[in-house]
C-alpha cells in the first residue's frame, strides 16, 4: 500500500457562505476555522492550504453566551509606550462586527505563514449583502 498525500495542485477549493445570524460566536468560529483548514475533507494535510473559501454574512447578528458582551475586551497597541487600547466586545459588535468574528476565527487557526494565507480565503460581511454571488457559495452543513 502506498500512502498519498495531497499536492497543493491537487486540492479543490469550493464557496462556502455561513449565515452568523443568531449563533453563538465561539461555536460558529470553531466550524469556520474547520472549513477553512480543510480538516472536513478525506485528503487533509496539515501542510497545505486545503481548507475552502468561507463567506459569513450578518456578523452583526452574532451572539455571546454570558456576560462576554460586557466583560470581553479587545485589546490593540499603538507602538507607543502606554499605547495599549482597549474596547468591549459591545461596543466592537457595533461599530466593526467584521472584526469580533475574524478575531475568533483567525485565534482558532495556525499561528503560521499557512495560518496567515488561510486567513486571506475568510471573507466576513456585517450584513447579508456579499459581492461573492458569482462563485455561488453553498450554504455550510452544520453539525
Amino acid at each position: 500500500m502506498k500512502t498519498v498525500s495531497v499536492k497543493p495542485a491537487d486540492v479543490k477549493k469550493h464557496w462556502t457562505i455561513v449565515d452568523a445570524s443568531g449563533k453563538t460566536l465561539g461555536r460558529l468560529a470553531t466550524e469556520v476555522a474547520r472549513v477553512l483548514r480543510g480538516k472536513h475533507k478525506a485528503d487533509f494535510a496539515p501542510h497545505i492550504d486545503g481548507g475552502d473559501y468561507v463567506v459569513v454574512v450578518n456578523a452583526g447578528k452574532v451572539k455571546m453566551s454570558g456576560v462576554k458582551m460586557t466583560d470581553k475586551f479587545y485589546y490593540n497597541h499603538t507602538g507607543y509606550v502606554g499605547g495599549i487600547k482597549a474596547i468591549a466586545a459591545r461596543d466592537l459588535l457595533a461599530t466593526k462586527p467584521e472584526r469580533v468574528v475574524e478575531t475568533a476565527i483567525k485565534g482558532m487557526l495556525p499561528k503560521s505563514k499557512l495560518g496567515r494565507k488561510i486567513c486571506g480565503n475568510l471573507h466576513v460581511y456585517a450584513g447579508a449583502e456579499h459581492p461573492h454571488k458569482a462563485q455561488n457559495p453553498v450554504a455550510m452543513p452544520t453539525r
